[in-house]
């Protein structure tokens, strides 16, 4: 076999690692701004919370909307008609480690978690919904994640999505409008960005003929980047002069904040605002260890008072992290109610699915998710019960997810059928 040299690789590779999100989120006819025919346009959101949740403070005794409030519910019964919290649910055979939070929202078969360093994903729902409807707003999809670890959205080809840390930046990517020189350079650097791709492309035709079948493989994966970027470069082109969307918002609110709840609290007041704006219909947020610095009754870190062995004083701890973090997640859900579109509120049209994809820390358990469904149109049961020994296969509940969002399939990740129970 010929050898080739590093630099024909390195030439590709810089240029690929430099490209926006990576995935094929639009067709090839891009319409900016397109509604469904009813004016309300169907949205999801997806959360994740790293640490598990302690069971006895969150799940109630009893099934259905006639279920006596636990410490964790209290904070969310002002939604409680609009809200489902689903027991005994889980990625069935899932390793017990936090690596698993890859596969939150993939559902991945088993076997594609075989090592922390040696994950096999699939893509993430949130990126199949980008593919359909990320044509129809300035963002495809927004992946945000306020820690360092884990992706947790993944495109068709098992590549994790980049994902945004900072608000400021994302509040300036969404509504604030450049000026005539700005987005004149902006359009320049598209065109030269599509002028790239195209080079790549043929390069890679050549090189292709020369390799051997594992580096065609290889080559593959490239050439796919390449496809998805040129159609992300067409949406950002259909999107690049049209005005951004004005809100009362500034971005002094979005800058640094002093502890973790007021961080949070920003971060779904942003998520409000695409929504609100329908510059995006779906979002991923993944939330991070949070640390007791500047919050009085916290007196050690997250981890340490998840992994509590069952000591008391560390429970106690815990609940009050995950306590504030319900609260906040609440005080999200009251700004969709209280936001009017067309007769109804926004939480009617934006599914909301929060979930860690750990059940017990202390033990390190996948099983028995804590997995919490508001919004959406859903019927709601107050508390859905699924065995507690034998789970319930937390991809089919995506698939279900999916349809309610206008994607026809039967099949998502792992799944085994489809949740019914939800209407």
């Amino acid at each position: 076999m010929p050898k080739l040299t590093r630099r024909s690789f390195i030439k590709a590779g810089a240029v690929s690692l430099s490209l926006p999100l990576l995935d094929a989120m639009v067709s090839e006819k891009t319409t900016a701004g397109t509604k469904p025919e009813s004016g309300i346009p169907n949205r999801m959101v997806l959360i994740h919370r790293p640490l598990g949740t302690y069971h006895p403070f969150l799940v109630p005794e009893k099934t259905g909307l006639d279920y006596e409030p636990t410490r964790y519910l209290k904070p969310l019964q002002a939604h409680k008609k609009h809200l489902t919290l689903i027991s005994g649910i889980s990625h069935k055979g899932y390793p017990n480690s936090h690596h698993t939070e890859s596969a939150m929202f993939t559902g991945v078969s088993p076997e594609g978690l075989a090592r922390a360093d040696d994950i096999h994903n699939t893509i993430s729902i949130d990126q199949l919904i980008a593919e359909k409807f990320g044509n129809q707003t300035r963002v495809p999809g927004l992946t945000l994640n306020t820690a360092n670890c884990a992706s947790l959205s993944w495109n068709r080809k098992g590549v994790p999505v980049p994902w945004e840390r900072s608000k400021a930046n994302l509040f300036r990517r969404l509504f604030i409008d450049g000026t005539p020189e700005e987005i004149a350079r902006e359009i320049k650097r598209l065109e030269y960005g599509r002028s790239i791709l195209d080079g790549m492309r043929n390069q890679l035709k050549t090189l292709s003929a020369k390799l051997g079948s594992a580096d065609k493989e290889r080559l593959e994966l490239l050439e796919s980047s390449i496809r998805e970027a040129e159609k992300m470069l067409l949406q950002d082109e259909a999107w690049v002069s049209k005005p951004k969307p004005k809100v009362e918002a500034t971005i002094r609110q979005f800058e640094q904040s002093e502890h973790w709840v007021a961080s949070q609290q920003q971060w779904y007041s942003l998520i409000h605002l695409a929504l609100q704006t329908d510059s995006t219909r779906v979002v991923v947020l993944g939330l991070g260890e949070q640390g007791q610095q500047n919050i009085p009754d916290l007196n050690i870190g997250h981890h340490d008072a998840s992994h509590h062995g069952k000591d008391p004083a560390k429970i106690e701890q815990f609940a009050r992290y995950e306590e504030k973090e319900y609260q906040t997640f609440a005080g999200f859900l009251d700004k969709l109610v209280a936001t009017n579109e067309a007769g109804k509120n926004l939480l009617d049209s934006t599914q909301v699915l929060i979930a860690s994809s750990l059940g017990d820390a202390s033990a390190h358990s996948s099983d028995n998710l804590p997995v919490f469904l508001a919004g959406g149109g859903f019927k709601h049961k107050g508390h859905l019960a699924f065995d507690q020994k034998n789970n319930y296969q937390l991809s089919n509940l995506y698939v279900r997810m999916l349809q309610k969002m206008g994607v026809e399939t039967e099949k998502f990740g792992a799944s085994t059928g489809v949740l019914g129970d939800l209407g």
